[in-house]
């Protein structure tokens, strides 16, 4: 099938997220009517269209290839007979074709398979992306990496940068500005994997759009080491050590006197009504949970922010936030955003799959594990399970809120009282009248009690409906230690394996999960915050989304340089469900 007729059916066939057996999956029978009206008439445009056009045939048995009629044909009938809950998604087929290693377009060619397994492999283990990836993001992709490979650590014009950096030129002196073909944007991990994994991600967008080369600050005792693959081509994202002249960066803060905030408080942004003063040779954004309690910080989401920041050869960014969404309230940004990424609700789903790809350590441990326990399921399910001291609830009822959601949602099958049916005479099981289903259900949690408890339940009660359910869970490592290599191997591991889930449950504010179903480019079911420590009704409910939350939002308007609600500043910008002081993108 053609790609300009599998686009022209695509667009025939109604969206739809892409998980599991949702209620509105489910409730689509109504429509399938109109549908196939649709679908015939689909169908006779593309007959007509191979017999007028097949180079001056009038009959179908001329011999021309109609292999793309029929196929065309199969992909729109699938559509509106409601088999594809079992199947691949045909949107996503249209979109993202399942062998294409390239996600589209995203992934670079130019990096040897045996160096990063997961880069060409991961996407060969979720389901069909329904997110088609813009031709300007693909671009702008392999013009960074230009600009990367010619400004990277190893390069003649990186060692000129440290150079100036450490010995910046008199401001009276020609040579004050920084070379203009490179810029740096130093990023430096601070809190859990996924904190670090969002920030990551939003500061490789910061650098997408400032052309700015993303440097990898490994501090000592990190556990970032042997993680992550490099993913830019020809060149590394690691900052060699000593070369940036200022240490103890982790313990930048609002105060840090060369912060941004701090710079424009002093009033030493650029100004417009005259010539600039010689920028500084860098400067550091604080972007910490905090950094709303300065007036000023918050404006690195304003145009005058920007303009401070413009002409700065080395910036150094801190954050523990996802703040991606921020960058969409920035005026200079929103045209190239608006190419880049059109559908605004899968930004992470796209830069996470191009920049985040487990070492081939991690990788190992993926692959072992989804062959051994998920690869022979007709359903993958994912659970992914966090409690939050600002959220306590029991383990009894975090448990009992688990299996309302999955039990309500027909994510998992009841569980029947009916005892087996054994013959008189060999005390032998009768066999099932047909095989049922087969769910993997991955459990993602700190703690072990929720997996053994499921497990417990269908051992001793089995499905309903005569589906069968495993209940496997990686690791229950009892608490988080992020400065751990081992630990965060680990955990990178079950967050990718959580990525390979048909429907995932999530708990509500975990970046963990936020993860999981963004690089899936799932709309999670999300466990709601407990109110008084007991289950909120409902216990679930479906995202709108599938962009994470950034928690802390600047919370301030530009145009009236005053407090605002970001949730009202732009339409695609909204509060979020699971974290009412949040914001998200959607589309």
């Amino acid at each position: 099938m053609s790609p300009r007729v599998r686009m022209s059916v695509a667009r025939w066939l109604p969206s739809s997220p892409a998980h599991g057996k949702t209620k509105s999956r489910r409730s689509s029978s109504a429509v399938r009517p109109t549908l196939l009206v649709i679908a015939v008439t689909v169908i006779a445009v593309l007959l007509v269209a191979d017999v007028f056009g097949g180079a001056g045939r009038w009959t179908l048995s001329g011999g021309g290839d109609t292999s793309w009629v029929s196929a065309g044909a199969r992909v729109v009938i699938n559509a509106v007979s409601g088999q594809q809950g079992d199947g691949d998604d045909p949107v996503a087929a249209a979109v993202e074709p399942r062998n294409d290693r390239l996600l589209g377009g995203l992934l670079s060619p130019d990096f040897d398979d045996s160096s990063c397994l997961s880069r060409y492999r991961a996407g060969l283990y979720r389901r069909q992306s329904p997110h088609a990836v813009s031709a300007h993001l693909v671009d702008s992709l392999r013009r960074y990496e230009s600009i990367h490979r010619r400004c990277g650590p190893g390069t003649s014009a990186y060692e000129r940068a440290v150079a100036r950096l450490r010995s910046p030129p008199p401001s009276n002196t020609s040579d004050a500005a920084p070379d203009a073909e490179c810029r740096y944007l130093v990023w430096t991990p601070l809190e859990g994997l996924g904190n670090r994994m969002l920030t990551l991600t939003s500061a490789f967008l910061y650098a997408l759009l400032t052309d700015r080369v993303l440097l990898f600050h490994h501090p000592a005792g990190d556990g970032l080491r042997d993680l992550f693959c490099e993913p830019f081509p020809g060149s590394t994202w690691t900052l060699p050590e000593g070369d940036f002249p200022f240490s103890g960066m982790q313990g930048f803060n609002a105060r840090t006197r060369e912060s941004l905030g701090n710079a424009l408080r002093r009033g030493e942004g650029a100004a417009k009504d005259h010539p600039s003063p010689p920028p500084p040779p860098w400067m550091y954004v604080h972007l910490r949970h905090d950094y709303n309690r300065n007036a000023n910080d918050p404006r690195f989401f304003c145009d005058d922010g920007q303009d401070s920041l413009r002409r700065v050869g080395w910036v150094v960014l801190l954050s523990d936030n996802y703040f991606l969404p921020g960058l969409f309230l920035v005026p200079r940004f929103e045209r190239a955003l608006s190419r880049m990424l059109p559908r605004r609700d899968a930004a992470f789903h796209h830069l996470g799959r191009y920049l985040l790809h487990p070492s081939n350590t991690v990788w190992g441990m993926v692959a072992r594990y989804h062959a051994s326990y998920m690869a022979c399921s007709d359903e993958r399910v994912g659970i992914q399970v966090r409690s939050f001291y600002w959220a306590r609830i029991s383990t009894d009822e975090l448990y009992g809120q688990i299996m309302s959601c999955a039990h309500g949602e027909n994510i998992l099958p009841r569980v029947t009282q009916q005892e087996p049916n054994f013959t008189a005479a060999g005390d032998q099981p009768q066999p099932a009248a047909r095989p049922g289903r087969r769910k993997a259900v991955l459990v993602v949690s700190l703690h072990g009690a929720y997996s053994e408890r499921i497990k417990d339940l269908y051992y001793e009660h089995g499905a309903a409906g005569g589906e069968s359910v495993s209940v496997f869970q990686p690791t229950h490592l009892d608490r988080q230690r992020s400065g751990e290599q081992l630990h965060n191997q680990k955990a990178l591991a079950e967050m990718m394996l959580l990525s390979f889930s048909d429907v995932v449950v999530t708990s509500a504010a975990s970046t963990f999960g936020y993860v999981g179903h963004g690089l899936a480019g799932l709309r999670p079911w999300v466990l709601m915050s407990p109110l008084d420590k007991k289950v909120p009704d409902p216990p679930c409910r479906l995202a709108a989304t599938i962009e994470p939350c950034f928690h802390n939002p600047p919370n301030y308007d530009c145009r009236t340089r005053a407090k605002g609600d970001t949730g009202k500043i732009v339409r695609h910008i909204r509060h979020c469900e699971d974290f009412e002081n949040g914001v998200q993108l959607v589309d």
